[in-house]
């Protein structure tokens, strides 16, 4: 029986979800080299590919334990994800900000943790709930969210912060909560745009500004206009196929200059060596993923697993079109990474458990026999 069980699983193993993230895990390796590259030295191809051997058992063991055994640990997961988002307000400065712990030889980023954790947290919660068709009831899943929010905000670290407030609204409709009452919130939350204006940091809202304000060609602006101008300049370089076959003629050494260039603006990398059609077919294998893991959540069936998969598609989405968005000047600097692409040890292996966890829920879509599951669905 177990063996038959076993074979079922194998079969509607999604292999979308698998193939997408290596490929763009190999793309994101071409282009961190062309980081190194670009400097003359370096050793952050050498680390990533050091931290992907570590990432893809981290995924396999998402995909194999069946993932209703995390029911009982999401709430300590959670709990543990804020007193680490506290702790890093206790250690030093990195670059004006406080994102990491050290351990070591490598750096601990909770908001990483903090962003699954946030999901499976929620997705217990919502799981057999009828309170948040209304809007009170909506109050404690804002105060879940809010908490990591705000924390993330104060570090400061705005792009990351960004990622929770679509993810929460996917998972609140996908439960079932009325588009109605979401909608009132969304208007409330632009009417309390300035509140957040004001508790920002000057860097933030000077990168807002900039979006505002940037104009191209003529030389590099200063200040966070620099970034931005700069990341169009890399990504235009490429031209339509890319350094690799030819690109564009620059003797200027400076133009090649991008900080940040192998975390935050790595697609612009990608653009520069492989051209038009790299970038496509980077946003292609995202499309690909997205689109295959919002199939296994609407085949899923069982709650828990359904609201996770919603959760981590939302988060993948939301990641790719803001950095995507902001190395062309259609959104502010935030310095969100691009999944699977961007060099960073616990966003890769972070990330990876995330897909994971969409495989393992891809291939065990049943769900429990108490309750009814999506009883508002219609």
């Amino acid at each position: 029986m177990s063996r038959v069980v076993h074979q079922e699983q194998y079969r509607r193993l999604p292999w979308m979800l698998v193939v997408c993230p290596l490929a763009l895990m190999l793309i994101g390796l071409t282009g961190i080299d062309r980081g190194d590259a670009l400097v003359s030295g370096g050793q952050y191809f050498t680390r990533q590919a050091i931290w992907m051997l570590l990432a893809i058992p981290a995924l396999l063991a998402a995909t194999w334990i069946p993932y209703r055994v995390l029911k009982p640990l999401v709430w300590p997961l959670f709990f543990l994800s804020l007193v680490l988002l506290v702790a890093v307000y206790f250690l030093p400065a990195r670059n004006g900000s406080r994102r990491w712990i050290p351990l070591g030889p490598v750096s601990l980023q909770p908001s990483e943790l903090a962003k699954l954790a946030f999901i499976l947290a929620l997705s217990r919660y919502l799981m057999y709930r009828r309170n948040y068709r209304n809007l009170p009831g909506l109050l404690v899943p804002f105060a879940v969210a809010v908490v990591p929010v705000g924390l993330i905000l104060r570090e400061p670290d705005l792009g990351t912060a960004l990622v929770f407030i679509p993810v929460l609204f996917a998972m609140l409709f996908a439960a079932g909560a009325r588009p109605r009452h979401l909608i009132s919130l969304v208007l409330l939350g632009v009417c309390l745009i300035p509140v957040l204006w004001m508790g920002m940091s000057a860097e933030q809202k000077s990168r807002v500004v900039t979006l505002f304000t940037q104009v191209d060609g003529g030389p590099a602006p200063r200040g966070d206009g620099y970034h931005l101008h700069q990341s169009k300049q890399v990504l235009a370089l490429g031209g339509p196929f890319g350094s690799e076959v030819g690109g564009m003629a620059v003797t200027d050494p400076f133009a090649y200059h991008l900080p940040a260039a192998r975390t935050d603006f790595v697609f612009c990398l990608i653009g520069e060596r492989w051209g038009f059609g790299g970038c496509a077919l980077t946003l292609g294998l995202y499309l690909a993923l997205i689109g295959r893991g919002l199939a296994v959540a609407a085949a899923t069936r069982e709650p828990f697993g359904r609201l996770v998969a919603v959760g981590i598609v939302t988060q993948f989405a939301t990641q790719a079109i803001i950095n995507a968005g902001m190395t062309v000047g259609l959104m502010p600097i935030t310095g969100l990474t691009l999944p699977l692409l961007s060099y960073g040890g616990s966003s890769l292996v972070a990330t990876c458990f995330s897909i994971g966890l969409l495989i393992n829920i891809g291939m065990r879509p049943g769900y429990e026999m108490h309750a009814d599951p999506f009883r508002f669905d219609a």
